[in-house]
Protein backbone atom coordinates (compact mmCIF):
# COMPACT_ATOMS: atom_id res chain seq x y z
CA UNK A 1 0.00 0.00 0.00
CA UNK A 2 2.88 2.29 0.63
CA UNK A 3 4.18 2.01 -2.91
CA UNK A 4 1.10 3.14 -4.36
CA UNK A 5 0.56 5.89 -2.10
CA UNK A 6 3.92 7.36 -3.53
CA UNK A 7 2.79 6.83 -6.70
CA UNK A 8 -0.16 8.40 -6.02
CA UNK A 9 2.26 11.75 -4.71
CA UNK A 10 4.50 11.62 -8.59
CA UNK A 11 2.62 14.21 -10.27
CA UNK A 12 3.02 16.67 -7.23
CA UNK A 13 6.84 15.45 -7.06
CA UNK A 14 7.48 16.04 -10.57
CA UNK A 15 8.67 19.73 -12.06
CA UNK A 16 10.52 21.91 -11.08
CA UNK A 17 12.66 22.91 -7.36
CA UNK A 18 11.16 26.31 -7.71
CA UNK A 19 14.03 28.95 -6.87
CA UNK A 20 16.91 27.02 -8.15
CA UNK A 21 15.44 25.88 -11.62
CA UNK A 22 16.11 22.16 -11.33
CA UNK A 23 14.46 19.32 -12.96
CA UNK A 24 12.49 16.85 -10.58
CA UNK A 25 11.36 13.86 -12.27
CA UNK A 26 9.86 11.47 -10.12
CA UNK A 27 11.64 11.24 -6.50
CA UNK A 28 14.78 12.28 -8.10
CA UNK A 29 17.04 14.99 -9.60
CA UNK A 30 18.61 12.91 -12.28
CA UNK A 31 20.92 15.52 -13.62
CA UNK A 32 23.82 17.26 -11.33
CA UNK A 33 23.25 20.87 -10.91
CA UNK A 34 24.80 23.19 -13.61
CA UNK A 35 26.09 19.95 -15.03
CA UNK A 36 28.90 19.60 -11.82
CA UNK A 37 30.87 17.07 -10.92
CA UNK A 38 31.31 16.08 -6.87
CA UNK A 39 34.70 15.83 -4.75
CA UNK A 40 33.96 13.32 -2.20
CA UNK A 41 36.74 14.56 0.49
CA UNK A 42 35.12 18.25 0.08
CA UNK A 43 31.66 16.18 0.89
CA UNK A 44 33.33 14.20 3.59
CA UNK A 45 34.43 17.92 5.01
CA UNK A 46 30.84 19.40 4.32
CA UNK A 47 29.09 16.68 6.37
CA UNK A 48 31.28 16.85 9.31
CA UNK A 49 31.45 20.55 9.57
CA UNK A 50 29.48 22.29 12.49
CA UNK A 51 29.47 25.83 11.03
CA UNK A 52 28.75 24.82 7.44
CA UNK A 53 26.33 21.70 6.64
CA UNK A 54 25.72 20.60 10.45
CA UNK A 55 24.63 17.10 9.22
CA UNK A 56 26.09 15.39 12.29
CA UNK A 57 23.24 17.37 14.70
CA UNK A 58 20.86 14.77 13.38
CA UNK A 59 22.46 12.45 11.24
CA UNK A 60 25.49 9.55 12.46
CA UNK A 61 27.89 8.96 9.66
CA UNK A 62 31.27 7.01 9.55
CA UNK A 63 33.26 9.67 11.02
CA UNK A 64 35.04 8.68 13.33
CA UNK A 65 36.95 11.49 14.82
CA UNK A 66 33.75 13.53 15.03
CA UNK A 67 32.06 12.80 18.55
CA UNK A 68 28.70 13.31 19.18
CA UNK A 69 27.01 12.51 15.87
CA UNK A 70 22.74 12.86 15.83
CA UNK A 71 20.36 10.09 16.32
CA UNK A 72 17.46 12.22 15.58
CA UNK A 73 17.72 10.93 11.56
CA UNK A 74 18.77 7.85 9.41
CA UNK A 75 22.71 7.34 9.67
CA UNK A 76 24.64 8.03 6.43
CA UNK A 77 26.59 4.89 6.61
CA UNK A 78 25.04 3.06 2.98
CA UNK A 79 23.47 5.87 1.50
CA UNK A 80 25.37 5.29 -1.38
CA UNK A 81 23.79 1.55 -1.31
CA UNK A 82 20.40 2.72 -0.30
CA UNK A 83 18.94 5.67 -2.59
CA UNK A 84 20.72 6.73 -6.33
CA UNK A 85 22.36 9.52 -7.39
CA UNK A 86 19.23 11.41 -8.13
CA UNK A 87 17.32 10.38 -5.31
CA UNK A 88 19.58 11.40 -2.98
CA UNK A 89 20.28 14.60 -5.00
CA UNK A 90 16.43 15.60 -4.18
CA UNK A 91 16.79 14.63 -0.46
CA UNK A 92 19.36 17.39 -0.14
CA UNK A 93 18.31 20.06 -2.77
CA UNK A 94 14.50 20.36 -0.77
CA UNK A 95 13.51 16.91 1.15
CA UNK A 96 10.14 18.37 1.60
CA UNK A 97 9.37 17.13 -1.94
CA UNK A 98 9.17 14.01 -0.92
CA UNK A 99 7.76 14.43 2.98
CA UNK A 100 6.13 17.61 3.94
CA UNK A 101 6.88 16.83 8.00
CA UNK A 102 11.01 16.80 7.21
CA UNK A 103 12.79 18.63 9.91
CA UNK A 104 16.20 18.51 7.08
CA UNK A 105 17.02 21.47 5.88
CA UNK A 106 15.99 22.09 1.75
CA UNK A 107 19.64 22.84 1.29
CA UNK A 108 19.08 24.27 -2.32
CA UNK A 109 15.75 25.48 -2.60
CA UNK A 110 14.44 29.13 -1.55
CA UNK A 111 10.95 28.44 -1.86
CA UNK A 112 8.84 28.07 1.44
CA UNK A 113 11.35 28.16 3.55
CA UNK A 114 10.28 30.67 7.14
CA UNK A 115 12.07 32.53 9.24
CA UNK A 116 15.06 33.18 6.85
CA UNK A 117 17.45 35.59 7.84
CA UNK A 118 18.60 38.72 6.03
CA UNK A 119 21.70 37.03 5.21
CA UNK A 120 20.30 33.99 3.52
CA UNK A 121 17.39 35.96 1.64
CA UNK A 122 17.41 35.05 -1.67
CA UNK A 123 20.29 32.44 -1.28
CA UNK A 124 20.31 29.16 -1.09
CA UNK A 125 22.14 27.10 2.07
CA UNK A 126 24.60 25.30 0.10
CA UNK A 127 26.29 26.17 -3.57
CA UNK A 128 25.26 24.10 -6.77
CA UNK A 129 28.94 22.55 -6.32
CA UNK A 130 28.48 22.10 -2.42
CA UNK A 131 25.58 19.89 -2.87
CA UNK A 132 27.30 17.89 -5.49
CA UNK A 133 30.51 16.95 -3.17
CA UNK A 134 27.75 16.23 -0.80
CA UNK A 135 26.35 13.70 -2.78
CA UNK A 136 29.54 12.55 -4.04
CA UNK A 137 30.48 11.51 -0.88
CA UNK A 138 27.42 10.22 0.16
CA UNK A 139 27.65 7.55 -3.04
CA UNK A 140 30.84 6.88 -1.65
CA UNK A 141 28.96 4.93 1.27
CA UNK A 142 28.51 1.99 0.47
CA UNK A 143 28.90 -0.04 3.89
Amino acid sequence: MRGRALLALLPWLSGAVAAAGVEVVGDAIPQPLDGLAGDALRGRAIVASRQQGLCLLCHSAPIPEERFQGTLAPSLAGAGARWSAGQLRLKLADGRRLNPDSIMPAYYSEEGLQQVGRAWQGRTLFTAQQLEDVLAYLLSLKD
